[in-house]
């Protein structure tokens, strides 16, 4: 690749979009841009318009053109990676015929269950797409619409996922990746193909879906005369099918088959996650059975309650996220959106242990606790997938890789090392996704594998923390908890 190109890797995530321009031959991020975009919804509703986000790729790409001072013709290409599992639906003219539904709307519960039980269960849905029916996955969201808004399912002449949507624009090209597909719950990754039947089950024609490219870094089309005047750039840039933004963060680690496999990493932001690129097919309850990027599997565990959970806790009291100690006897689920993992949908916060010299501090440290405790347990069904054993020597002296938000903070750094009592590695590079989407970008513009471009980029090089004992005594408490909220809340639903 030229010494003096760029690429573009756009993160388009539920708040706002970011755009990296990326030098494509050292990985070096010369500037970002932002821009945000609202989400409006309650009572689990949780929609944005699909336009916002156009405006807001013009917005960012200028921004970070203009600061960086590069040139649009050094641009060789862009890709786009996205927020999974919003539902986009399009007239004919490629408009959006209303909102998009957003990853955190739990409106289709019901329908998640009802799915389920309408294939045989849980099993039937592991085999075929790796993953369960849960509200925050597509096809849930669009039996939801076709029961509730059907006018509007019966005029859809595209359905599209947010990164789908934006890659359209840009290139004209109807595409997606395995992994973005991955989480809609109707493509298999089994058969790594839209699954027939289960379009059938939802009612949805397959001739409404774009065609799924091979990766994330394949070539789908060219910058459109269209787009390039609108944003600013040179018409005939490569356009990468891009991802969805967990896949994405993952080739910015360097984690897949030219890189890292089975090297876990925690993502603490707005939603946490965990997951970890492998060769072993992931089909378990509990855990989101992904595509990767780039041809391998990206088991994945999502809580809904993250930072922001932890942020409103410490509102409340009106503390600094900072100001807070070790729950004690303390013990809260910030389960405040409902929740994914476990799954929960109805669940409300739950608040236990409390005695006359409990603190507001260490009720922010219980909520701290709550969060993490939820994406651990989930870690440890991701290390059961890849075939390793959560309690075992090689697995707990392996470091965990701490991303997002949430790990710049001092007291989500502590919680995870004293809840896990493993080593954490927190990554130098500061926008994965967008880092990803810009490896991605450099291999539709020159033909190579996205993870190596990441790896000699020198992603995941970061600070290493080792490992602290680990509290053994909150977990167990923690445990105790939430068995006893998991019965109350099946019960009352």
């Amino acid at each position: 690749m030229p010494t003096s190109a760029v690429v573009l890797g756009v993160d388009s995530s539920t708040q706002s979009t970011k755009t990296a321009v990326v030098d494509a031959h050292s990985g070096r991020i010369l500037t970002v841009g932002r821009a945000p975009h609202a989400v409006r919804g309650e009572a689990g509703a949780r929609e944005s318009d699909p336009e916002s986000w156009w405006d807001a790729l013009r917005a960012s790409v200028g921004a970070a053109l203009a600061e960086s001072k590069v040139a649009p013709s050094a641009v060789a290409g862009i890709a786009v990676a996205g927020q999974q599992h919003g539902l986009v639906v399009l007239d004919a003219t490629g408009r959006p015929l209303r909102p998009a539904m957003l990853w955190n709307d739990t409106r289709s519960a019901p329908q998640a269950v009802a799915l389920t039980d309408a294939l045989g269960g849980p099993a039937a849905w592991l085999e075929r797409t790796g993953s369960v029916p849960v509200a925050s996955m597509t096809a849930t969201k669009w039996q939801w619409l076709r029961e509730h808004e059907p006018e509007t399912a019966d005029r859809a002449a595209a359905v599209r996922l947010p990164h789908d949507f934006l890659t359209e624009r840009l290139s004209g090209a109807a595409a997606t990746d395995p992994g973005d597909a991955s989480g809609t719950c109707w493509y298999s990754t089994r058969t790594r193909a839209y699954d027939r039947d289960l379009l059938e089950l939802i009612g949805l024609d397959a001739a409404l879906l774009p065609a799924v490219a091979a990766g994330g870094a394949e070539r789908v089309g060219s910058l459109t005369a269209r787009a390039a005047e609108f944003l600013g750039l040179r018409p005939g840039i490569a356009v990468a099918a891009g991802t969805g933004d967990n896949m994405a963060a993952a080739v910015g680690l360097g984690l897949g088959g030219e890189g890292l496999l089975d090297h876990p990493v925690i993502s603490l932001g707005t939603s946490g996650t965990v997951f970890a690129s492998t060769r072993t097919r992931p089909a378990t309850a509990g855990l989101a059975g992904f595509a990767a990027a780039d041809g391998t599997y990206l088991p994945l565990g999502c809580t809904l309650n993250c930072t922001l959970a932890v942020d409103k806790v410490a509102g409340l009291f009106g503390l600094d996220r900072e100001d807070a100690e070790p729950g004690g006897e303390t013990v809260m689920l910030p389960y405040l959106d409902g929740e994914r993992s476990p799954d929960l949908p109805h669940a409300s916060g739950v608040l236990t242990g409390l005695r006359h010299a409990t603190t507001p501090r260490q009720i922010l440290g219980a909520a701290y606790e709550g969060a993490a405790f939820s994406l651990l347990r989930a870690l440890d069904d991701l290390h059961a997938v890849a075939g390793l054993d959560p309690a075992g020597p090689a697995v707990r002296e392996r470091p965990l890789r701490l991303i997002g938000g949430g790990a710049k903070g001092r007291t989500w750094v502590e919680t995870i090392r004293r809840l896990s009592g493993r080593p954490l590695v927190l990554p130098e590079a500061g926008e994965l996704v967008a880092s990803g989407a810009a490896a991605l970008a450099a291999g539709a513009a020159w033909g190579d594998d996205p993870v190596r471009v990441a790896t000699a980029w020198g992603a995941g090089r970061g600070v290493e923390l080792p490992a602290r004992v680990r509290d053994e005594v909150a977990w167990r408490r923690l445990e105790g908890v939430l068995a006893d909220a998991s019965g109350l809340v099946r019960d009352v639903h």
